[in-house]
């Protein structure tokens, strides 16, 4: 997530927005907008074993993203779990790259 986070903050991510995704609290407090939402949701479904992309889900995906959007933002969510899973195995630690705007 450090990168990500550093990268996002960069891009215009607030740090509230940051903290309710390293909380997985991204629905509370209307933080994202519906088709950041519905990304979200996306991500969340293709990460847990235990969901699933089931219809209502894709067919949220697909009246927001176009067809190539919708590949890059699944090839974008399958390789954060694989990078997410050989950072964790090898215990590579966060390189500080994310310094929060309000100095917490």
């Amino acid at each position: 997530m450090d990168l990500n986070a550093a990268v996002g903050s960069h891009l215009g991510a607030t740090d509230a927005q940051l903290d309710a995704l390293l909380g997985d609290d991204w629905l509370a407090g209307g933080l994202f907008d519906e088709r950041e939402q519905v990304a979200l949701a996306y991500a969340d479904a293709i990460t847990y074993s235990d969901r699933d992309v089931n219809d209502d889900l894709f067919a949220r995906v697909r009246a927001h993203f176009d067809d190539d959007a919708i590949i890059e933002l699944t090839e974008t969510i399958a390789w954060e779990n694989a990078s997410s899973k050989f950072n964790r195995a090898l215990r590579v630690r966060s390189s500080g790259l994310w310094k929060r705007r309000d100095g917490r």
